[in-house]
């Protein structure tokens, strides 16, 4: 059967619990706080867990928000308390779990919740970075206040920031648990009924504003028009000042206004640097977690040249940097010469210096130019036509011609 991890400071609970779930044909082990469970959670992960609320070392909502930012959040937890209220329980809903037992605890609920939670157990999604797991600092705590003041709201929000700073993440931070979550982009070029259907009571995301097509936007200021009918929240990103998107890119003036109700600044990750060092270990410990590489740690010296690193683009660079490190370090302490070498493929400087072809032909050295030009902005934007477009100046049917003309391939990659 299945092994289940029972944590609750009351013996007699622990005990009862115990009985119950053998005779079922589990497996159980039994933690009396979170130390002993963080034990326990680190050494294997069981099928299930049953987490008490009100334990005396560290609360249970304390203890999943920390299975939940170092990546261990992989398995269904029921939350159990007595003294339970709506806001504590849509709070762990929130942070990951599946369920909530209100003490004393019927036989029947009981058995019913665990069955419904190991069943659904292994759709439980491998845990990434959230924003809980990005960091203490001021400037992401002030942040997360925010997000908690708006969340419950219906307007339309704007999320602003530089590339690289994953806005999905902040997104998520206002979805409401159980509702339905649609990454609108290609989805915008169906029919807008159709998205908003789906899309009832739940929120929809764009990742970057200066994608969308002419149609797409028709198709969103379409949602916007209909959003508090059916309950259906818009929240965007867009990586451009407001002025270039609307001026410059041709972006619809009124339908940014509309987007813009409530505006947020993400910050980048040079923000908030002191961070770094949390998020690099916890990315580290979700890889390890999911078996992607074998055990690996940081040394102190390898954190602190991650801290003093510039990324370019922010938490996505980052990101890549401790994916590279952790399958391609030697050693299982990763050091800070690894991260040199790994950290100076994602400097600006590092890009190829391309000589000018002064001794060719103007034709022939116009095209050479073209050519490295668009191979480096095709690199740097990791292949979006979309941004190239944007970058470049060119209408993107131009773009693709003048690529296919220069022999550069493409995939093609629109968002």
């Amino acid at each position: 059967m299945s092994q289940i991890l029972v944590v609750d400071d009351e013996i007699g609970i622990r005990e009862l619990l115990s009985e119950i779930l053998a005779d079922e044909g589990h497996t159980v082990q039994l933690a009396e706080n979170a130390a002993r469970a963080r034990a326990l959670r680190g050494a294997e992960r069981p099928d299930l867990v049953l987490l008490d609320i009100w334990m005396p070392d560290t609360d249970g909502i304390t203890l999943l928000k920390e299975w939940a930012a170092n990546g261990q959040l992989t398995m269904p937890v029921v939350m159990m308390s007595g003294h339970g209220t709506i806001e504590t329980a849509v709070e762990a809903t929130r942070i990951g779990a599946i369920d909530f037992l209100e003490k004393p605890i019927a036989l029947q609920k009981l058995l019913a919740t665990v069955k419904r939670a190991l069943r659904n157990g292994g759709s439980q999604p491998q845990a990434g970075l959230t924003l809980l797991s990005l960091g203490r600092s001021a400037v992401l705590a002030d942040l997360r206040k925010r997000l908690t003041q708006i969340a419950a709201l219906s307007m339309p929000v704007l999320l602003r920031g530089e590339r690289g700073v994953m806005p999905e993440l902040f997104a998520r931070y206002l979805h409401q648990p159980n509702t339905p979550w649609i990454a609108a982009g290609a989805a915008l070029a169906d029919a807008p009924q159709d998205l908003l259907a789906r899309a009832a009571n739940g929120l929809i995301f764009v990742e970057e504003l200066a994608a969308l097509t002419r149609a797409q936007q028709k198709n969103l200021a379409f949602i916007l028009g209909k959003q508090e009918k059916t309950k259906t929240r818009v929240v965007s990103f867009t990586a451009e000042e407001p002025a270039r998107l609307a001026g410059e890119l041709g972006f619809d003036a009124a339908l940014l206004a509309r987007l813009s109700e409530l505006s947020l600044v993400l910050p980048a990750l040079r923000e908030h640097a002191e961070d770094i060092p949390d998020i690099a270990a916890i990315l580290l410990a979700q890889l390890v977690e999911a078996r992607h590489c074998p055990p690996r740690h940081f040394s102190t010296a390898a954190l602190n040249a991650l801290r003093q690193f510039r990324w370019p683009r922010n938490l996505e660079d980052l990101q890549g940097a401790v994916k590279n490190l952790a399958i391609t370090a030697l050693e299982e302490e990763i050091g800070a010469a690894d991260v040199e070498r790994v950290s100076a493929q994602f400097h600006p400087a590092a890009a190829t210096r391309v000589p000018l072809p002064l001794e060719l032909p103007l034709r022939e050295a116009r095209e050479a130019f073209e050519r490295a030009y668009f191979e480096q902005l095709l690199a740097r934007e990791g292949g979006s036509i979309a941004r190239v477009a944007e970058k470049s100046g060119l209408e993107r049917t131009h773009l693709y011609r003048k690529l296919k003309a220069l022999g550069i391939t493409t995939g093609k990659r629109e968002e």
